[in-house]
């Protein structure tokens, strides 16, 4: 089975207030969006992990944590994670995580909490 996984902010995570993040966005909205995507990449007979990450101090650890339970065939950072002005040493850090821990495996990037199966399948076919 395929395995992907897909790291971005907790709903209770974002901070709305970067002007990254788009108008309207909330956590509701968020959280509805991540479901949605979890549906439709179980729908391609995906098994899809989401890992909810914060911008602290674990943020590593919690990425080297997942990685280290098992393997994936692509790993997705979600548009939160990368587009915010605010959190760009997360963003670092995420990268770094994915590349330290999963070197092999493609590195793909949504564009909205719910296609993260759309971004995965650019690499997965």
């Amino acid at each position: 089975m395929v395995r992907v996984l897909v790291i971005g902010y907790a709903p209770d995570a974002v901070d709305f207030t970067d002007p990254a993040i788009p108008p309207g966005l909330t956590e509701a909205r968020v959280a509805e969006g991540i479901g949605r995507d979890a549906q439709s990449m179980r729908n391609r007979g995906w098994e899809a992990v989401h890992l909810p990450i914060r911008a602290d101090g674990s943020l590593r650890h919690d990425i080297a944590d997942c990685l280290a339970r098992g393997t994936f065939d692509c790993i997705v950072i979600c548009a939160g994670v990368r587009m915010t002005t605010k959190r760009v040493a997360a963003f670092e850090q995420v990268i770094d995580a994915v590349r330290q821990w999963a070197p092999q495996t493609p590195i793909a990037f949504n564009a909205s909490p719910d296609s993260s199966g759309e971004a995965a399948a650019r690499w997965l076919g």
